[in-house]
């Protein structure tokens, strides 16, 4: 049975799957990245996961993966199939997708996570049948994937989509990036778990558990919340005064909170825009398979035949 690989590999574990040409989940796995025994070591085990996804796939399909997509984090040039840097996997200019193409024997394809997360919730996810679509995670950092037509710019030099580093408060809080004041320092899910932290007193304190206090009316959690959605809501003016994009697809951690974060942000973009469109702002629907799914939508658009409809891998 054709089929591709498809693997999304995080900062601490590895998700895969093979997927037929009708988006069916033929095999599904996971596997620890092994960061803690260095950057090469994460590399070998990304080569050696890849290899048995391929051996099992020519053993219980009756063929070898025609096709591989793989999404990792960090800087990615996607043109040149190498992943630039990735600080928590140790990663410098590893020429990843030749790594690959060598070891497996077949056409790779390599990604950045959030724009292959993003690919995937544009074609069969919060953002399918849209023409234009923008998705921003709020993670630990926010990032963003820009979609027209069905696919996600890179960019010329592959950073397109950094939403996380649009100055939204200048000369605010330093970013490792070198700037201050960038939304991801106020609106991402470590900045408000930090925030929260503080305010409350309680160093385990996180984003959820601010939340939490803000649905049960807690004042300082509720000045906590709306300092992180008006910093957002001004990042995201910008992007779609820029970009003016049909849907907002919102993923990450912070979504995860819900209406208690989609509520006050829509009416403070709202608040914000003048002449601009208002795009449909929806949380994302695929979670954390979103990685994997979109790996694997970028293999098949190596052999140029996409599945519309893959499930969820588990």
């Amino acid at each position: 049975m054709r089929h591709v690989i498809a693997l999304d590999v995080g900062g601490t574990g590895m998700k895969a799957a093979l997927v037929g040409a009708d988006g069916a989940l033929l095999h599904r796995a996971r596997r620890a990245t092994g960061r803690e025994h260095g950057p090469d070591a994460v590399v070998a085990g990304v080569l050696d996961f890849a290899a048995e996804l391929h051996a099992h796939g020519a053993e219980h399909l009756g063929e070898p993966a025609a096709a591989a997509g793989v999404a990792v984090p960090g800087l990615v040039d996607e043109a040149r199939g190498v992943a630039v840097y990735a600080a928590n996997l140790g990663w410098r200019d590893v020429p990843l997708r030749e790594l690959l193409r060598t070891k497996l024997g077949i056409p790779v394809a390599l990604g950045h996570d959030v724009r292959t997360g993003g690919l995937a919730e544009g074609r069969v996810g919060a953002g399918r049948g849209a023409d234009r679509f923008l998705f921003v995670a709020l993670g630990t950092g926010i990032a963003g994937a820009i979609g027209v037509e069905g696919r996600v710019e890179a960019g010329a030099h592959g950073f397109a989509g950094e939403i996380g580093h649009v100055v939204v408060r200048p000369g605010g809080t330093p970013c490792p990036c070198g700037q201050r004041g960038c939304l991801e320092r106020f609106a991402s899910a470590a900045a408000v778990s930090e925030a929260w932290a503080r305010a409350c007193g309680d160093p385990t304190a996180d984003a959820a558990d601010c939340a939490r206090a803000v649905t049960s009316g807690d004042p300082n959690a509720v000045r906590v919340w709306q300092r992180a959605v008006d910093a957002l809501a001004d990042g995201l003016v910008t992007a779609l005064t820029l970009l003016d994009p049909r849907t907002l697809v919102i993923g990450g951690g912070l979504a995860e909170a819900g209406e208690t974060l989609f509520t006050p942000l829509r009416d403070a973009v709202r608040r914000r825009i003048t002449f601009q469109t208002p795009p449909e702002i929806v949380p994302a629907a695929l979670g954390d398979t979103a990685g994997c799914l979109g790996a694997g939508l970028l293999a098949w658009d190596l052999l140029d035949t996409t599945p519309t409809t893959p499930e969820e891998p588990t």
